[in-house]
């Protein structure tokens, strides 16, 4: 798949309407300019009564005209709790306003790491956030359609009640136009991709069928843990680790350590979700481990803390995202 910018041909004349939230208002107008013209904006007013509540606006105009697009897309992002509510009331109110082809584009599922219980009293909190998603009302042409990439745990989907239709993409497309890219500027170099653990593995395995694969694995020696190669071939390779987020960044710097002692001439890691809570993304600035560290702007947050930092590049969403509205399949 390719993640350049379309042409108008490409796109047709299906018309759709943006809709954001204001912490996704660049990746929002990356969308619309990849659409070539079928794409239009709308702007939404996110102001605060003074008891801290949501006093939302949308433009008058593009309220009286919903059902006259194609689809009206809602660009939403779930980084922190103080945000869901507003959210939500935008996204249970545009059906009622008649929004056709309602797609909502969450890309990040921010409860997915709680997705099970393991004693009595745990409460699922991915379950929660997928009930209160699977409210939306229908529009005029029936269920909304929620669109998250790289969901931490595949059985999450099935979280929704059937009264909303659930669509699970994958960003490492992004990543692997990025390592064509680095192929022209370095032919020589040889690739290889990491996953940090057997469930990485599973998951990704398939997206990278023509590159060699290495298994990492969290091995026990009496009350010491560590990652060992469990299996693949590191030596004279640039060697990518992949996963679905990173949070403290623990698991990935030691896998780095391994694959550098046997042989790696370079790591870097690729992750859709950069969650780094508590500026965890700072052990990785000035870390000879890692060579390039690439993530998506899937979490607003953590893009304007990392920006021009390196190793951080940040792959934006928006060509997948405009390539989905425009119908056009990822492999």
């Amino acid at each position: 798949m390719s993640c350049r910018r379309q042409s108008t041909e490409t796109f047709g004349s299906k018309q759709w309407l943006i809709f954001y939230h204001e912490s996704m208002k660049e990746t929002a107008h990356k969308v619309r300019d990849l659409m070539g013209g079928t794409g239009t904006l709308s702007e939404l007013v996110w102001n605060r009564f003074n008891d801290g509540f949501p006093n939302l606006q949308i433009n008058k105009d593009d309220a009286q005209r919903l059902e006259k697009f194609y689809g009206t897309c809602l660009i939403v992002s779930f980084h922190t709790p103080e945000v869901i509510f507003e959210q939500l009331s935008l996204l249970y109110a545009l059906p009622r306003l008649r929004a056709r082809n309602f797609r909502i584009i969450l890309p990040w599922f921010s409860t997915g790491t709680m997705e099970r219980v393991e004693q009595v009293g745990q409460i699922a909190t991915a379950n929660s956030l997928a009930r209160m998603l699977s409210c939306c009302p229908h529009g005029p042409g029936g269920p909304a359609t929620i669109v998250i990439f790289d969901i931490h745990a595949l059985q999450e989907q099935f979280y929704f009640s059937d009264s909303v239709l659930v669509e699970l993409k994958s960003a490492v497309w992004l990543l692997k136009e990025r390592l064509m890219e680095l192929k022209i500027e370095n032919p020589d170099e040889e690739i290889a991709i990491a996953f940090p653990d057997d469930g990485a593995h599973k998951r990704f395995k398939s997206k990278f069928k023509d590159m060699p694969h290495i298994i990492c694995a969290k091995v026990r020696n009496g009350d010491v843990r560590f990652v060992s190669i469990k299996e693949g071939e590191p030596k004279g390779r640039h060697v990518i680790i992949v996963d679905d987020l990173v949070q403290s960044g623990g698991t990935l710097l030691e896998c780095a350590k391994p694959l550098m002692d046997m042989g790696a001439t370079k790591v870097s890691c690729f992750v859709t979700h950069g969650v780094f809570p508590k500026e965890s993304w700072k052990k990785f600035v000035g870390n000879d481990l890692i060579h390039k560290f690439w993530l998506t702007d899937s979490i607003p947050t953590t893009c304007s803390q990392i920006k021009d930092q390196e190793p951080f590049e940040v792959l934006s969403l928006a060509p997948l995202i405009s390539n989905y509205l425009a119908g056009l399949a990822e492999d």
